[in-house]
């Protein structure tokens, strides 16, 4: 069984990170992204990249990091008992991107790679958060990372695209976070073959998004709009701050905090006991949107 190689995944997600940020950047059209390269004391390190104050995006990051260390943390040890107290190796590209207009959709991206000992998986996955819901989006997301799939395995976009569903859920809210998308772990097997899906489906991220970002970002929109993407937004850290395992992992072996928290938005809102108008496009973002659907 061929053995995924350390050097060759990080040379990809270094050009998948350049890809991304390039395109991005010139996307946007008025900011450009920040690096920052940093080193963590028990091994490895990274570039993160923010952008802020532009014309499409009020804030994102697209990072990149390669670490190891002489035992995972429990949140990748949960699950894998086998591995616990064993060294690491863990690399991979993350993206969130907190758009201006509340009509563009937040996205998130992450996909990446473990070596313990001599257990090694891939992981990763893409999901989208719209404040306000449009099924042609929703359709050419899912759409897009199924052709990515199919080009591979077809079980694989109706088994990744229902995990997305069930990780991607504010469990305490019993809602979605978005409409979903796909997302995988623990996968392993042929590892020339699932390096060359992993591959694929990253770089599938900018052909999904970009066109619904090119779609809905001129599209006008006030302080009504306003304030429901702050509230959205806060449902977005709350799963992030509560359940998502990246940061969980990040924060609980040493990574950089500054790094692992770029996903949270510049601006959220809470309001005690809010409650969408009946029939209103706020209340049909719940109704429509975040419970699991066949969008591809």
């Amino acid at each position: 069984m061929t053995v995924p190689k350390l050097d060759e995944l990080e040379h990809f997600l270094l050009q998948l990170q350049d890809q991304i940020c390039d395109q991005l950047a010139a996307a946007d059209g008025v900011a450009q992204f920040h690096e920052d390269r940093w080193e963590r004391s028990e091994g490895g390190g990274g570039r993160t990249r923010v952008i802020a104050e532009g014309d499409l995006f009020e804030k994102g990051g697209v990072n990149f990091s390669r670490v190891q260390g002489t035992q995972l943390p429990a949140s990748a040890t949960a699950t894998r008992p086998q591995i616990a107290g064993k060294p690491f190796h863990a690399l991979g590209v993350s993206l969130v991107l907190h758009p201006r207009n509340p009509y563009v959709p937040i996205v998130h991206m992450n996909y990446r790679f473990f070596q313990a000992g001599e257990v090694w998986w891939f992981g990763g996955g893409a999901d989208l958060t719209p404040i306000y819901g449009f099924a042609e989006d929703a359709q050419h997301f899912h759409s897009t990372l199924k052709s990515a799939c199919d080009r591979h395995d077809p079980a694989y976009y109706p088994r990744f695209k229902d995990w997305c569903d069930t990780y991607f859920t504010i469990r305490h809210r019993n809602e979605m976070r978005g409409v979903g998308g796909i997302f995988f772990d623990d996968l392993q097997g042929d590892g020339k073959a699932l390096q060359a899906f992993w591959e694929d489906v990253a770089q599938s991220f900018l052909p999904s998004y970009l066109p619904i970002a090119a779609r809905r970002r001129d599209l006008p929109y006030g302080g009504r709009e306003r304030q429901f993407q702050l509230l959205r937004r806060g449902r977005y850290v709350e799963f992030n701050l509560v359940y998502d395992r990246g940061t969980l992992f990040g924060l609980q072996s040493g990574g950089r905090t500054e790094s692992i928290l770029m996903s949270l938005p510049p601006l959220a809102a809470w309001e005690y006991d809010w409650q969408g108008e009946p029939g209103s496009p706020e209340a049909r973002l719940k109704e429509e949107f975040l419970t699991p659907r066949d969008w591809a």
